[in-house]
């Protein structure tokens, strides 16, 4: 199977939701994901996908859902997350993982790369969390710090020690 890239933005305490939403907008952010994940397959849950209410631009959608019936029309939907994964199999490119906080779970400990924006604030009040990957992903291949007139970020790039 394709190895699984996990593309996500945390707060410092790991916060990446609350009540629903990402607690911050930084358009430079949105723009590097939306680079990355170009020409790929971004596998998502189906609440992450309802939240922004559409598929990602320039890339293919698999939302996992159990709930049978539901559809999306710019969408592929699986039952499974190895459902997800056999129908990324057969569209080109890169497999992401775009969320929620159950897939990035499941999917950290098989992941090959981690994509990775760290922004520089602390969300007391979240409610998603991003799992800790300073365990796994110990080698940084990629870093760039950027910030915009609310925050400071950085972009890493990391692979498994």
């Amino acid at each position: 199977m394709k190895p699984l890239q996990i593309i996500a933005a945390c707060s410092e305490n790991r916060v990446i939701g609350r009540q629903g939403r990402i607690p911050w907008h930084i358009p430079k952010d949105l723009a590097y994901a939306g680079e990355q994940i170009k020409g790929g397959v971004v596998i998502e849950g189906r609440r992450s996908y309802e939240e922004r209410g559409e598929a990602l631009p320039g890339c293919e959608t698999i939302v996992l859902t159990r709930q049978t019936g539901w559809h999306a029309a710019d969408a592929r939907i699986a039952r499974s997350l190895g459902d997800g994964r056999r129908l990324a199999e057969n569209l080109p490119g890169k497999v992401w993982i775009g969320g929620g906080e159950g897939l990035y779970r499941e999917t950290l400990p098989m992941a090959a790369q981690l994509y990775l924006t760290v922004v520089h604030t602390v969300v007391p009040d979240g409610d998603r969390f991003f799992p800790d990957w300073r365990n796994e992903f110990t080698r940084e291949v990629y870093r760039r710090e950027s910030s915009d007139e609310n925050y400071r970020f950085i972009f890493l790039v990391l692979k498994r020690g």
